[in-house]
């Protein structure tokens, strides 16, 4: 599990500057005049400039034509960049389609990154509720979402207790569990079913079941496979969910290692 991270002895300031600033911008999309970023960051107006204009030139700010700053194009890019690179060998992202044609719901691969979890790949299903948050890089619902409880039931309790400490139990709705101990309960059915579940508990009239797909002793390592399906639907067809669920996250087992045999 990630422990705080101590100021390295060789950190280089304007870098983490410059990334202050674009935080700064990117938490505004009606965007920033230079004064308004430099009070934000608590850097004088001199020094802002400066980074802003080396930013603007890499592509990573845009100024636009009343003097405010937003995001650039490049920004994009990384996030693209970022996505590919955690999906995982082409085989992966068709496995995941598949299934999610198959299906009708929408799939989700999930993993921890830098010791918290994170959605890293996403097939839409026509069957199942849009749900914006849940896009790749989402990892503040962890104890409400079956993606979730797939990752933090391979943890230890120990583990899982600082995760919580660290990131939380967010109520989203009425029906989340805001506990530890409702927690604890929850996956220990869910280990028993063969599969995790969540039924209103992130958004009402949605449900989603998780299955793993990778252990591995690194946790960067493990990955868990989602669906997310109408609420109504998991009440009547949940052994089915699981039947599909499972034979879904062999399939992406078995592209992720050729992809990775392919690659060696």
């Amino acid at each position: 599990m990630r422990d705080p991270l101590a100021e390295p002895s060789d950190l280089i300031r304007s870098v983490s500057r410059a990334l202050r600033v674009l935080e700064s911008v990117g938490r505004a999309p009606r965007g920033l005049t230079v004064k308004q970023i430099a009070r934000r960051c608590e850097l004088t107006v001199a020094t802002t400039y400066h980074l802003v204009r080396t930013l603007a030139y890499e592509g990573y700010v845009i100024r636009r034509e009343d003097g405010t700053y937003i995001v650039g194009l490049e920004i994009a890019d990384r996030y693209r960049e970022l996505v590919s690179a955690f999906r995982g060998p082409p085989a992966v992202g068709e496995a995941l389609r598949r299934s999610a044609l198959d299906t009708g719901y929408t799939h989700y691969l999930g993993r921890f990154v830098g010791g918290r979890i994170a959605v890293t790949a996403s097939a839409e299903g026509a069957r199942s509720p849009f749900v914006d948050d849940m896009a790749p890089g989402f990892d503040e619902g962890g104890h409400a979402t079956a993606l979730g409880k797939a990752l933090l039931a391979t943890l230890t309790p120990d583990q899982r207790a600082r995760y919580l400490r660290d990131y939380g139990m967010r109520q989203f709705t009425p029906a989340t569990l805001i506990t530890p101990e409702a927690l604890e309960a929850d996956l220990s059915a869910g280990e028993r079913r063969g599969m995790q579940i969540e039924m209103g508990q992130f958004r009402q009239g949605l449900a989603c079941a998780a299955v793993l797909v990778v252990a591995d002793r690194d946790i960067e390592r493990r990955l868990v496979l989602a669906c997310s399906l109408p609420a109504a639907e998991m009440l009547t067809s949940a052994r089915v969910v699981r039947a599909k669920l499972t034979a879904a996250a062999r399939n992406v087992a078995e592209a992720l290692s050729a992809g990775e045999s392919a690659t060696a």
